[in-house]
């Protein structure tokens, strides 16, 4: 069921809305999980990867343009001889170790799921009981609901 009339369903054009985005979206779209200390730590599932996070076992760099991360070490040898790096989906590795600065951090305190827990806990419900009108068919509300 389509929910938000501002965007197309249509398959043709979510597929080159994906493929032609800009950096600034392909950076949300390539994010990794965190491990499990880190996700504990911080509180965030996972976060945009870039160029200096620790993956898995090794260091890496982020090729947005090709949807794809570089990991060192990680190439394969062409017929002719040179070595080339194989490209993997930041969905299918795990960051280990942040390279923190003051942005990263500000993204964090804002992902911070504890925090967000502790507000949403302030909310009341409403009684169910007082919208019985709306249940039952044919019957209309009373101004003393209204």
């Amino acid at each position: 069921m389509k929910f938000n009339p501002d965007v197309s369903s249509s398959r043709r054009k979510s597929r080159k809305a994906h493929f032609t985005a800009p950096s600034s979206v392909r950076r949300k779209i390539m994010s990794s999980p965190l491990a499990k200390d880190l996700r504990t730590k911080y509180s965030v599932r996972s976060l945009p990867i870039r160029k200096d996070d620790e993956v898995r076992i090794v260091r890496g760099k982020v090729y947005r343009k090709k949807w794809v991360i570089y990991v060192d070490r990680v190439q394969r040898d062409k017929s002719s001889g040179a070595s080339v790096p194989i490209g993997i989906h930041p969905s299918k590795v795990v960051i280990t170790t942040i390279k923190l600065d003051k942005d990263r951090r500000a993204i964090l305190d804002r992902k911070d799921r504890s925090k967000s827990v502790k507000s949403a806990g302030d909310v009341e419900m409403a009684d169910v009981r007082s919208f019985s009108w709306f249940l039952q068919p044919g019957s209309r509300p009373t101004s003393e609901l209204i």
